[in-house]
């Protein structure tokens, strides 16, 4: 049995573009070793342990891999033969199950399907050989995820950890209209620099995602804690009582601070979709949802911070639709969110000119395929007047 304090080994957590440096500090922060950012991922050393609290904990990572072999790839057939050197009977029985995942960054190489292809024959030829049976493949939840990374003539493969990408909380109803990401949801959390005490407003919440970040990571709730399960757990060397250990560890570093999460959503039946997946997560006492415009809620007096991601146009059919809307952002920011810090992602930079006020930071993301920027406002001139009516009271 592998104790908590066994070998260390390289990992490559992935993540999405413009939260490496987020990712880096939840590494740091963890306990891991070595960590060197990359684009779109952070590499990092630790033991077995480190990889089921990293799978647990971290926030903004979609997959940790553990690499297992490195070589020069030249054609396929190449690939079929590096492959078949590497002892499978190590990691895989003949009754399990596996998927191949590739990705390219070469010149080289143009397909990726054929080339996980070709991986895959070569293991399977590999327990063949030996067993005279092959393994099965099951793309949705194989005993083995295998991932190539294949960048010009070097080959990269890993161990997918993780299974299912960890943006897969466990925590939303599937049945829901198609929402942000939970990773970039939480990545754009922590990008604001929200205290996690001070009120928080998501006023375009749609199903509720970025506040119900918001509130796992104001409650120091593992992102992992509503997942059935992680890739590691149906590995051949899985501890089941370090991975008790380990998630015990992480549940009492909860807490129940108070914090005031609240959702504006127009739609009637979205916003009802909104507090389903708040039951779901068991957040009800910390997150409230309105029925109502954002234009028409008043926000607390007491100033937090402001994420939204609003409609970017590209279901919209006038192009004064969406101008209008940008400007109607920006007349409700200016009179209502005094002392404020309002977050906006979008893709669309035309609109963002409509919004009427100056951003003091603008953090390049991608939402999906979409290039977006996310901008923050301070309602510096409101603040002002705010603190000479407190000012003022006092006297």
């Amino acid at each position: 049995m592998v104790k908590e304090k066994g070998q260390e080994f390289p990992m490559v957590a992935k993540t999405l573009f413009g939260l490496e440096d987020i990712l880096a500090d939840e590494l740091v922060k963890l306990g891991a070793k070595g960590i060197e950012k990359h684009n779109r991922a952070v590499s990092f050393v630790g033991d077995q342990g480190f990889m089921y609290k990293a799978n647990l904990n971290l926030r903004t990572a979609l997959r940790i891999l553990k690499p297992i072999k490195s070589f020069i790839v030249k054609d396929e057939q190449w690939l079929y033969r590096e492959i078949q050197k590497i002892n499978w009977s190590d990691y895989m029985d003949v009754t399990d199950t596996l998927a191949i995942d590739c990705v390219l960054s070469s010149d080289n190489f143009t397909h990726s399907h054929f080339l996980a292809q070709k991986a895959k024959d070569a293991i399977v030829d590999q327990f063949r050989d030996a067993f005279g049976v092959r393994p099965s493949v099951e793309l949705d939840r194989p005993t083995l995820r295998i991932n190539l990374h294949i960048h010009q003539d070097t080959c990269t493969v890993s161990l997918d950890s993780s299974g299912e990408s960890l943006h897969k909380r466990g925590y939303r109803d599937q049945t829901n209209l198609a929402p942000i990401n939970e990773v970039l949801a939480c990545g754009l959390v922590m990008l604001s620099g929200w205290d996690k005490s001070s009120v928080f407003i998501d006023p375009m919440c749609g199903s509720a995602t970025i506040l119900i970040e918001a509130a796992l990571l104001a409650g120091n709730i593992p992102p992992g804690y509503y997942r059935e399960e992680f890739g590691f757990q149906r590995w051949k060397d899985y501890d089941e009582d370090l991975w008790e250990t380990i998630y015990t560890a992480s549940l009492k570093k909860i807490n129940n601070n108070p914090v005031q999460l609240i959702g504006v959503e127009l739609s009637r039946n979205v916003a009802r979709k909104a507090r389903e997946n708040i039951k779901l997560a068991k957040l009800e006492d910390v997150i409230t949802v309105h029925h109502t415009s954002f234009q028409e809620f008043d926000p607390p007096a007491d100033p937090g911070v402001l994420v939204m991601n609003p409609p970017y146009g590209e279901r919209m059919h006038q192009e004064e639709d969406i101008n209008g809307l940008y400007q109607s952002i920006g007349d409700t920011l200016k009179k209502k969110y005094e002392g404020y810090s309002a977050w906006i992602i979008s893709s669309n930079r035309e609109a963002f000119k409509y919004v009427g006020l100056r951003p003091s930071k603008k953090i390049p993301v991608f939402n999906g395929q979409l290039e977006c920027r996310f901008m923050r406002f301070d309602m510096y001139e409101g603040s002002k007047k705010l603190s000479k009516r407190k000012e003022n009271n006092q006297e």
